[in-house]
């Protein structure tokens, strides 16, 4: 019975590295392995109550039998006990799993949505230095028109007190 802690996970969430590739699929391995040894403990452990099961005449043969019964099924429940907890913490590692590829995602979107702000800050500057540059030079063509200067109203004699 392999009861030993698999680790916490592969650190930060720095999003998926090779690292966290490489420790995810030992995690994966290492669950495999208890499964596995688990559940042949199980059957082993089952297929030899079967066989002790079988009745016979001698009663200490059939008390030693028992006891073999005994022990073996303290052995299975054991097993079944190993495996409900390996279940448990295969569902705690989705959750949390699950919470970490959220949050990298979350990372991703916000780094995309930064980008997002730094692209339209310098669109929004270039379109205003063209917008200035514009009306500069409208300004500049319209005060040195002829149009400007005919319009304008003159200031003469009649209009001063």
């Amino acid at each position: 019975m392999n009861k030993g802690g698999v680790g916490g996970g592969s650190g930060g969430g720095g999003g998926p590295t090779a690292a966290a590739a490489a420790a995810a699929a030992q995690k994966q391995k290492s669950l495999l392995q208890r499964v596995d040894a688990d559940i042949g403990n199980i059957v082993d452990n089952f297929s030899f109550l079967v066989n002790v099961a079988r009745v016979n005449d001698p009663p200490v043969r059939n008390s030693q039998e028992a006891f073999m019964m005994e022990m073996r099924a303290s052995r299975m429940v054991q097993a079944a006990d190993t495996l409900l907890k390996l279940v448990s913490e295969l569902k705690q590692t989705a959750i949390f799993s699950g919470f970490a590829s959220l949050n990298d995602h979350v990372e991703q979107r916000t780094e995309e949505f930064t980008e997002q702000v730094e692209k339209t800050e310098c669109m929004l500057s270039r379109i205003g230095e063209e917008a200035a540059a514009s009306l500069k030079e409208l300004e500049s063509h319209y005060y040195s028109s002829a149009e400007r200067t005919s319009s304008l109203p003159s200031y003469s004699q009649e209009t001063m007190p």
